[in-house]
């Protein structure tokens, strides 16, 4: 008798865990929350960076809505904005936060000392204070290095290769972003090197750089030298515009000014940095620490020439300028 009420006993708990342990079976799984934070404002209501990162993720199985989640703030060009919106997601206790440019990571490293960070696009991450090495940048912050201190050098070189004679550049920089300073200083350090001399033009908006404008329009230097950031990016048509009815010729960092009708570009493909960024992501969803995951740099540099705004400047590119090309725009 007593076996028989410990067997109904038994059979009585299984009955009562059976709906519990049906409920956990049918719980969703908690997906991965990643935080994007960029400075800029998307263009038509999409950017390029955005969707190359979504690209890399789906390349690694991270499908947005499947298995991860994607917490999306925009700066809308006002670096102001960036501490707010960075705050907003340690708040939200993302499990990384995506940090687009220098002064993304900066305002996200100010917001969070434990939510790894991960950079796609960093100036000088170890001279801007960012992190303490490239090979173990330590803390909470990883990712990738555009190298762009190393690269004005090549440009000013590309520059004078074009053009052998050419008359006081202007540098059209932000000093207002992070780690812009650095790199004008490495800029204006290697020009006499190659027998060429360059004058800060400064812009830090919209309308400092319609005057900005003026004045290259009223001093007529022999090119432009164009340093990106979030600002001078936003305004490249314009700045493309301007240099086309100035019959000014200019070197950009990024290939997008050539592809607006810029002459051309030196720089590393920034297209495939953001989408590597995915690679950091998903390591350190899988448990690695972000500051044991070595900073690494572009091994491929790509010279981007417009062929069609060399022939409306009445400019010829020189054979051994036209061989280092990557793409040509004709």
């Amino acid at each position: 008798m007593a076996s028989r009420r410990r067997v109904a006993i038994g059979l009585g708990a299984l009955a009562v865990a059976a709906p519990f342990a049906s409920l956990v079976r049918s719980q969703p799984a908690k997906i991965p929350r990643i935080g994007y934070l960029q400075p800029t404002a998307p263009q038509n209501g999409s950017s390029p960076f955005l969707e190359d990162f979504r690209q890399g993720l789906r390349d690694l199985g991270y499908v947005e809505g499947r298995n991860i989640a994607l917490e999306i703030r925009w700066g809308e060009g006002k670096l102001e904005r960036m501490p707010a919106l960075a705050a907003d997601l340690a708040r939200l206790k993302v499990d990384v936060i995506v940090a687009v440019s220098s002064p993304s990571v900066l305002a996200a490293k100010r917001a969070t000392q434990t939510i790894p960070i991960v950079m796609p696009l960093s100036s000088d991450p170890v001279g801007d204070g960012l992190v303490a090495s490239l090979a173990r940048p330590g803390g909470n912050i990883t990712g990738l290095s555009l190298m762009a201190p190393e690269l004005e050098a090549k440009r000013l070189q590309l520059l004078k290769e074009v053009f052998p004679k050419l008359r006081p550049v202007a540098a059209l920089w932000n000093p207002d972003y992070l780690g812009m300073a650095a790199r004008f200083r490495q800029t204006q350090g290697a020009a006499p090197a190659v027998g060429m001399e360059l004058r800060s033009v400064e812009v830090r908006d919209s309308r400092e750089l319609e005057r900005a404008l003026e004045a290259l329009d009223r001093q007529r230097p022999g090119a432009i030298f164009l340093m990106a950031d979030p600002l001078t990016l936003s305004q490249r048509l314009r700045i493309v515009e301007f240099a086309a009815e100035a019959q000014l010729p200019a070197i950009y960092e990024r290939s997008e000014f050539v592809d607006a009708g810029g002459l051309m570009s030196y720089g590393p493909n920034v297209d495939e940095l953001v989408r590597s960024s995915a690679v950091y992501v998903a390591k350190i969803l899988k448990g690695a620490k972000p500051g044991d995951l070595p900073i690494e740099q572009p091994a491929k540099f790509e010279l981007v020439i417009n062929l069609k705004t060399a022939k409306a400047l009445g400019v010829t590119i020189p054979p051994s300028v036209l061989l280092q090309a990557d793409r040509l725009i004709e």
